[in-house]
């Protein structure tokens, strides 16, 4: 139950947070905040309610939005994993997302290597191709 509680309130606040009218009215605050900078001397307790009032919608905002983002990264890997399933693509990319870092840039690494050859035959088989249909146009030509 809190987990659900926390995801709804989480995912709200993730989509409020990247509104327009939020952002606006973040600035009006700052604006407001600076405008009475006059009227309180510049003092230092003026400066720590902005200061104080930054630091706490930083922290919790950090740990909602990453919050989001692991959900999101989480569906989009469950995604990819089932096109995987049902394609033509290896079924050992399943779950490489759970690798270290060094495991995964190997895998990385091996499918550039093989999208480099895969890349290469089609050219020369394009190549190929271009050069026979050249030779038969000269001999049609000729005859």
């Amino acid at each position: 139950m809190f987990e659900k509680l926390f995801t709804k309130i989480a995912n709200r606040v993730a989509h409020v947070a990247g509104m327009p009218p939020t952002f606006a009215a973040c600035v009006l605050i700052v604006v407001v905040w600076a405008l009475s900078g006059p009227f309180f001397g510049f003092s230092d307790t003026w400066q720590l309610v902005i200061n104080t009032g930054t630091t706490i919608v930083t922290f919790l905002m950090v740990f909602l939005i990453q919050n989001t983002q692991n959900r999101d990264s989480a569906a989009i890997q469950a995604k990819l994993d089932e096109l995987i399933r049902v394609s033509r693509a290896h079924n050992t990319f399943i779950g490489i997302e759970h690798l270290t870092e060094t495991e995964v840039e190997e895998i990385r690494t091996k499918c550039e290597a093989a999208a480099k050859r895969h890349d290469k035959k089609i050219a020369e088989a394009a190549a190929k191709k271009a050069v026979a249909a050249k030779r038969d146009a000269k001999k049609k030509a000729t005859v």
